[in-house]
């Protein structure tokens, strides 16, 4: 049985139903933030679902330097932390280095490893030790039965408070998979497993100086991963996605994702017989 592990209201994994973490990829300005977390809020509460914002306060790996990366730790977390009282939210973020642990756990109810760094210990070791909820993205370059070693290095740091997230495999040049059997064998690990949809259809690079997308598949990949008893959905979500400053081409517009998530949630409920 996969461990439940509680966010606040908020519970991922036990056989319960399916968890939305979603927000845009990154913080383009306060309002934007703003309104797209009122707007969530309101939807998983009229579906009934358990919902953890997300947004980064710094992409630190961007295809071109001159690429959009967010405001910074210092003014990322404000928002993040305007976002967690107005809304009454649990709020993730990623960080990329030791020095921004301790004050991203000062906001962050759930930390964020990104998949490039899933293998360094000392960054999990660090985000282990806040006692924070640990979310680590899989590695592209990771096969899923790999993750048991990130697994081990957080339970070993004292923290059993554990989210895995698959997001892609690398498939060649500039092109991602999923291979649906990674869900299942995350799962093994005892932990809750999470599906990033949206970064799944990533074409890293594909447009030379950024990433592309065919956020086309994101509604398809979604019912395949929920059908397999997942515990969580990631989507990266916009208000006009063809003009969000980061992860565009794969983030979903507000106005299709009450359809998307009646759809998942149907599957949700067959896949866990509830």
């Amino acid at each position: 049985m996969v461990r439940e592990v509680a966010v606040g209201n908020v519970v991922f994994g036990g056989n319960r139903p399916l968890v939305l973490i979603a927000g845009p990829c990154a913080i383009e300005n306060e309002g934007l933030t703003l309104r797209i977390a009122e707007f969530l809020k309101e939807l998983t509460a009229s579906l009934g679902i358990g919902l953890v914002f997300k947004a980064s306060y710094d992409k630190a790996n961007r295809t071109s330097v001159s690429a959009f990366r967010g405001p910074g730790l210092e003014e990322g977390l404000r928002i993040l932390a305007r976002v967690k009282a107005e809304f009454d939210l649990p709020v993730l973020s990623d960080v990329h280095d030791i020095t921004q642990v301790a004050p991203a756990a000062e906001v962050l109810d759930i930390i964020q490893i990104p998949a490039f760094l899933s293998r360094q210990t000392d960054l999990l070791v660090a985000a282990a030790q806040t006692g924070k909820v640990v979310n680590v993205k899989k590695g592209q370059f990771l096969a899923p039965w790999d993750m048991k070693n990130a697994v081990g290095k957080l339970e070993a740091s004292g923290n059993r408070q554990i989210l895995l997230t698959e997001r892609g495999a690398s498939f060649g040049y500039n092109n991602l998979v999923t291979d649906m059997r990674s869900l299942v064998i995350m799962r093994e690990t005892g932990c809750p497993v999470i599906f990033d949809a949206t970064h799944s259809v990533q074409l890293p690079g594909g447009a030379g100086t950024a990433s592309a997308g065919q956020r086309q598949y994101v509604g398809a990949l979604s019912r395949a991963a929920v059908a397999t008893g997942i515990d969580g959905l990631f989507w990266e979500v916009h208000e006009n996605p063809e003009e969000a400053l980061c992860d565009g081409p794969n983030s979903l517009p507000l106005d299709g994702l009450k359809k998307m998530l009646e759809q998942v949630l149907a599957i949700d409920a067959i896949a866990k017989g509830c």
